[in-house]
């Protein structure tokens, strides 16, 4: 049973939380793209600890933004200062967001362990973005409805299905900076 005290510590501490991501995306509004043109898409994560940390690495490798579909308020304190670097757009839907990167020329893919096609043995044009599902629902649409979506699997040799989304995130990252080295 948790106490009155720890009850308090924790609203007091998602209070920080949330105060600090109101800060911190107002500041983000005056964020830059970085050296390079791919984007992120944040399908449905989980506000918590993987949404910041992939901010960091997006910042780290020169993401151009990153694209959040309904992604509740998160703290941004473990993205260390990223989360005001990177722009970030925020949709209530896929439509509005598959719409708004059509427009803009970018190749989409989104990252499934099932997917046939291994991440490195595929060319990234110089604008990919990359969708991130959800950790346990995995993507908000239906990949039938996007034909044009190419789904990529990051090649694992465990037992486990699946990666991290922060860590499956940073593995398509470097390959794109990989084969797009300035």
């Amino acid at each position: 049973m948790v106490s009155r005290q720890e009850s308090r510590k924790r609203q007091q501490r998602h209070k920080n939380a949330l105060l600090r991501y109101k800060k911190e995306r107002y500041k983000n509004r005056l964020a830059t793209p970085g050296v390079h043109d791919f984007v992120l898409v944040l399908d449905h994560l989980k506000a918590g600890f993987n949404v910041p940390k992939i901010f960091r690495s997006a910042e780290s490798f020169g993401a151009s933004a990153i694209h959040l579909i309904n992604v509740e308020a998160f703290d941004p304190a473990p993205a260390m200062g990223s989360f005001r670097k990177v722009p970030a757009h925020f949709y209530d839907n896929f439509d509005d967001c598959y719409s708004s990167l059509q427009e803009q020329g970018y190749s989409l893919f989104s990252l499934d362990a099932g997917a046939d096609t291994p991440l490195g043995t595929t060319t990234l044009p110089r604008k990919s973005g990359f969708i991130m599902g959800n950790e346990g629902m995995g993507h908000s649409f239906n990949p039938k409805r996007y034909p044009d979506i190419q789904q990529l699997a990051i090649p694992q040799f465990g037992e486990t299905e699946s990666l991290n989304v922060s860590i499956a995130a940073s593995i398509v990252m470097y390959e794109y900076v990989r084969q797009h080295q300035l």
